[in-house]
């Protein structure tokens, strides 16, 4: 995933509304990370500049940051420069993936000096310059020097330079003849990395979104091309396409999602190269895609990097349940031979009067065979026949009583390790800090984490359940986790609401409000299993099967762990999941 040059075309148009405005503040939030408050006459806007590998990007951008208290000193330098200063240009060289802002601000003296902002969009190359009216480097937010790299240095008060470029066709202006040719020039290969290769400022995705459009589906190859002008003829047709929409400002961004919610990729034009395997949605701007995408998909890191802590205690109760299970189940099997001993003490018991002690074996035919088969029973000869008789039936009471106490155990266990499943599966599922910190709350109430090492704050606001509306006006409630799912199951549902739940799999608990309706539309039924199964560890699957009943008939055994219930009168249906966004 990158930004490419030709999605930062398309947010430099965008940013031509700052152009003449002015500097209001400056900060920098995080290491590579700046943002630049502007007064513009349209109102106020922040302009975000960010150098990080795994997010390099610049865009307005609508999320509050937080500061340090004390600002680094790039923030510093940047503020001694730029402050009061006005923005005078946005430029880009063809569509490389370079912005430079020109400002004109007040130095030391007094007087009016042209200073560059070069905001190079790179991935791990990327990079903030501050460049003076001489074309030398004042400072940048990452210092390069020659034993980081041989061909470019960055470093302050040595001369700009752009960095090493390639000779490559702009796809806005190029022409077949100039396409072919560039083509010919390659070896064969697949024609998406051949694209890559000719043309600049394009993204994989981009690439292979043209050979979807020109092979109709399939995969090509550069030779595909060959005696194929059909081919060819549409690949520049989608070229030409995509060069008169981002010129023209008409272009649909796409931000493209797994099924499983999280963000893959993102472009300037719709993306169909993945059919169902992925989910695409579209944003009205540029900037706005990029201010969406990025905080939302940094809010789950963020999330993932609080819920550390959570994600490893439960594995390790996992694998802490699991070796005893495997340990009891391993003692139940041992234990199926307790018929033996009854049947060694029996027949001892049959036939003391032949056996004396310090025997260290016996052969006795057991008359229990319809063939009086012999069966040779191993003794203990410090003992006599009658204690050797009492020592079978205890071990045989003893394995007996282990059976009974094994089974109940082993079924705990069982409905121990399926509780922990359910909360991992909610907390991949977690969308905000406060249902990390519900489900934190959950494994404390239930002993799994000492109260000290919780905060002393006051507990999370428990968040409402998600809602949803069916294609019928039905409206569909979905648990956050198991004590919610407990409160929407046992509570707040009404006897004749339908109740869902994905089939022996991990998952929430889905209501459908029926209103008192007696039948529910198979539309409506067939939806609300699509959450249901969305919302569970089959997310990710197809054809997933989801039980479903009246409430009436859900009850929660007594002293079961939250969010585990017994139901009946339910019927199955497979389903896939169902994609959709979440009322909130």
């Amino acid at each position: 995933m990158a930004l490419d040059g030709a999605f930062l075309y398309a947010v430099k148009n965008e940013l031509q509304i700052l152009v003449g405005s002015r500097v209001d503040k400056i900060h920098q939030p995080s290491k590579e990370e700046i943002i630049i408050a502007i007064r513009a006459k349209g109102g106020s806007f922040k302009l975000l500049i960010s150098a990080n590998a795994d997010s390099a990007r610049v865009h307005i951008t609508k999320t509050a940051a937080e500061n340090p208290k004390t600002p680094p000193m790039f923030c510093m330098l940047l503020r001694k420069h730029l402050n009061g200063g006005r923005l005078l240009d946005i430029r880009q060289d063809g569509i490389e993936r370079i912005l430079y802002f020109d400002f004109e601000a007040m130095n030391e003296l007094g007087d009016m000096v042209k200073i560059t902002l070069a905001a190079e969009i790179m991935g791990r190359y990327s990079n903030l310059i501050i460049i003076n009216a001489d074309n030398r480097i004042i400072d940048s937010i990452k210092r390069v020097d020659s034993g980081m790299s041989r061909e470019r240095m960055v470093l302050p008060g040595i001369s700009y330079n752009f960095p090493p470029r390639e000779e490559r066709l702009d796809f806005r202006d190029c022409t077949p003849e100039q396409v072919k040719k560039a083509l010919d020039s390659l070896p064969d290969g697949e024609l998406s990395r051949c694209l890559i290769k000719i043309f600049e400022g394009i993204s994989p995705v981009v690439a292979r979104e043209w050979v979807f459009y020109a092979g109709r589906g399939q995969e090509l190859r550069k030779s595909d091309l060959n005696g194929n002008g059909g081919v060819f003829d549409r690949l520049m047709f989608y070229i030409k396409k995509s060069a008169d929409e981002l010129t023209a400002s008409e272009c649909n961004f796409t931000v493209i999602k797994e099924r499983d919610g999280a963000f893959r990729d993102f472009s300037f034009m719709p993306v169909h190269q993945y059919g169902s395997l992925m989910v695409t949605e579209q944003t009205d701007s540029a900037c706005g895609l990029l201010d969406y995408f990025y905080s939302r998909r940094d809010n789950i890191l963020r999330l993932r990097q609080r819920s550390n802590d959570l994600y490893r205690l439960l594995i390790n109760y996992t694998e802490r349940i699991s070796r005893r299970l495997q340990a009891q189940q391993e003692e139940l099997a041992a234990s199926a031979e307790r018929g033996k001993f009854k049947l060694y003490g029996d027949l001892i018991s049959a036939n003391m009067y032949s056996m004396r002690k310090g025997m260290e074996s016996v052969t006795l035919q057991n008359f229990y065979d319809e063939e009086l088969a012999s069966v040779k029973i191993p003794l203990d000869k410090r003992l006599n026949p009658s204690q050797n008789m009492q020592k079978y039936y205890s071990e045989y009471r003893k394995a007996d009583t282990a059976e009974k106490i094994l089974t109940e155990q082993i079924k705990q266990g069982n409905a121990e390790l399926d509780y922990i499943d359910s909360v991992y599966d909610a907390l991949t599922r977690a969308a905000s800090e406060d249902e990390v910190n519900e489900l934190r709350a959950e494994l404390s109430e239930q002993g799994y984490i000492k109260s000290s090492k919780l905060s002393k704050s006051k507990p999370p606001k428990a968040r409402p359940p998600l809602e949803f509306t069916s294609p019928d006006g039905f409206k569909i409630l979905v648990g956050r986790n198991n004590k919610q799912n407990d409160t929407l199951t046992l509570k707040l549902a009404e006897k004749t609401d339908l109740w869902l739940h994905t089939k022996d799999i991990t998952g929430s608990h889905v209501i459908v409000k029926s209103n008192g309706n007696t039948g529910l539309p198979d539309e409506t039924v067939l939806y609300a299993a699509g959450i249901a199964a969305l919302h569970s560890k089959a997310k990710n699957s197809s054809q997933v099967p989801v039980d479903y009943t009246l409430a009436r008939y859900v009850k929660k055994p007594s002293g079961a762990k939250p969010g585990m219930v017994i139901f009946t009168n339910n019927k199955t249906c497979y389903v896939s999941p169902l994609i959709t966004e979440v009322g909130e």
